[in-house]
């Protein structure tokens, strides 16, 4: 029994034993076939990828050289873009050099003639010299042998030259009381009427725009058929007779006298008004009339200029520039009256000029005569510039030259040579640019106040920004708690040059910059 159980335990033993062999045989023979199996993918995996390397090499080498024949064109292409600046740098420097070469070709000839002509002049110069000394030599000779001759002394020769002189002197004096008796004939009307002008104050100059039409007012339209007469001869006439344009419609109790010429239209109107007064309307009576008041506006114009020259204490104004200061008041220039405008403008010369330590009379004169070329007598005169026009006339009537000088300048026109010139040219400005002197286009006007505006509120720190007194003054109001004092001084500055850089404005424009700091506590 016990035998039994041995044989079948080493039985069993023997079979695992066995069953292991056998199985680490057959496992060694897997494992080796797995090796094999897996050496033969991996050699696989090795060529396919070898295969791949190559294939991946060969087209980044041939991408590597399409990139190099790119960037090679593009170097080549940089390459021949800077030769082609160095060469129009060359070629502009040797145009450059070429020209100062030319230019100190063209100094030292300029020198050369230069030093020729100061050596001439210095030739001529010796020889005048030595030509007044021979002159002098000969004078002295020559009044010898005069008084030789002439059996006179020096003394006695002087005395037939003052003699001579005398003459000369006394028809001097014929021309001189000549121009005072036709200044006379401008005061004598004035002084039969006993004028006295009491007092002359200054006034702020009221402005009213003149235009090209006036409006006659009748009492009925019965008074328009008398007018336009039979078959329209009286309207005619009067048409003829004055050169101005005469409308009759529709509109009730008024008839519309038309010209540019504002001498013309008052001669019309003051003519209507006689007629009509009158009550007899033909074409006779129209030339008689119409003959009358051309008279009374001719006498009208010295008395306006003489008053005007009065006003303003100018005196030894020669009577023609009286009559041309007397037209002025029939003329406009952009709708602003030439004399009002005129006599502003010597107000304003006056009192700058004695602020400044000039001669205010002069400064008046100036500033009265300086638009009296914009009022020509003919065709001609129109077509030379006002400015240079009124200073032939200045010069023409003997006026001083630094008064035509600041006529003829404040355009431009010619050179400044005086102090007064320039304010003169300060003052027009002034006058013109006022609010309300001349037409201005109502959109554009309050477009500039807006735009003007618009600068403001382009800075930092400012609420509120309002243009005043015609856009002449910029009143700006910051924060106090984004802009100091200092900023607010150095804002104002920077709001008026962006204004001066910016914009187009007549005059000056001033920017005041307000801070205000408030502290608001509530007692409950």
């Amino acid at each position: 029994m016990e035998n039994t159980i041995l044989l079948i335990v080493g039985g069993v033993v023997l079979g695992i034993i066995l069953g292991y062999i056998i199985a680490k045989v057959l496992e060694k023979n897997n494992a080796s076939k797995l090796i094999k199996n897996a050496q033969e993918e991996s050699n696989s995996i090795i060529r396919q990828a070898n295969a791949e390397g190559e294939s991946i090499k060969k087209d980044k080498l041939l991408q590597a050289k399409e990139k190099f024949i790119e960037l090679k064109s593009e170097h080549e292409k940089i390459i021949l873009s800077r030769d082609k600046k160095i060469a129009e740098a060359e070629k502009r420097t040797r145009d450059k050099e070429s020209q100062v070469s030319s230019e100190l070709a063209k100094n030292k000839k300029l020198s050369q003639e230069i030093e020729d002509k100061i050596k001439d002049y210095d030739f001529r110069l010796e020889f005048l010299e030595k030509k007044k000394e021979e002159v002098d030599k000969a004078h002295k000779s020559q009044i010898k042998q005069l008084e030789v001759i002439s059996g006179l002394s020096a003394e006695e020769a002087k005395a037939q030259l003052v003699e001579s002189l005398k003459h000369e002197a006394k028809a001097d004096a014929m021309a001189y009381i000549q121009d005072t008796l036709e200044e006379a004939k401008l005061t004598a009307q004035q002084d039969a009427k006993k004028i006295i002008i009491n007092t002359i104050q200054r006034i702020g100059t009221e402005e009213a725009i003149d235009n090209c039409v006036s409006v006659f007012n009748i009492e009925s339209d019965d008074v328009k058929g008398r007018i336009i007469g039979r078959e329209g001869r009286n309207i005619r006439a009067i048409e003829a007779a004055t050169g101005v344009e005469i409308i009759v419609d529709d509109t009730p109790e008024a008839i519309i006298l038309s010209c540019f010429d504002s001498v013309r239209r008052e001669v019309a109107r003051l003519s209507l008004h006689k007629l009509v007064t009158d009550g007899r309307i033909h074409p006779a009576k129209i030339e008689e009339v119409v003959q009358k008041t051309q008279k009374q506006i001719e006498q009208e114009i010295i008395e306006v200029g003489k008053r005007t020259v009065i006003d303003l204490g100018i005196h030894g104004l020669h009577p023609e520039l009286i009559k041309l200061v007397g037209r002025m008041k029939y003329r406009s220039s952009y709708g602003q009256n030439l004399l009002q405008h005129s006599r502003e403008v010597a107000k304003l010369c006056g009192v700058m000029a004695a602020e400044l330590g000039l001669n205010p009379k002069i400064a008046k004169r100036a500033g009265l005569l300086h638009d009296i070329g914009k009022v020509p007598d003919s065709e001609a005169d129109m077509e030379t510039p006002h400015a240079i026009l009124g200073m032939q006339w200045a010069e023409k009537y003997g006026e001083k030259p630094e008064v035509c000088n600041a006529i003829g300048a404040h355009h431009d026109e010619i050179e400044m040579t005086t102090l007064l010139a320039p304010i003169i040219q300060v003052c027009d400005a002034i006058s013109g640019a006022r609010p309300g002197a001349r037409r201005q286009v109502l959109d554009s006007y309050i477009q500039r106040l807006k735009d003007l505006e618009d600068v403001a509120f382009g800075f930092n720190g400012v609420n509120k920004a309002y243009a005043i007194q015609a856009g002449r003054e910029l009143r700006v109001m910051v924060e106090s708690e984004r802009v100091s004092d200092e900023q607010a001084a150095n804002l104002s500055f920077e709001i008026s040059q962006k204004i001066q850089t910016d914009m187009t404005y007549p005059g000056q424009v001033k920017v005041t910059v307000i801070r205000e700091t408030r502290a608001v506590n509530i007692a409950k």
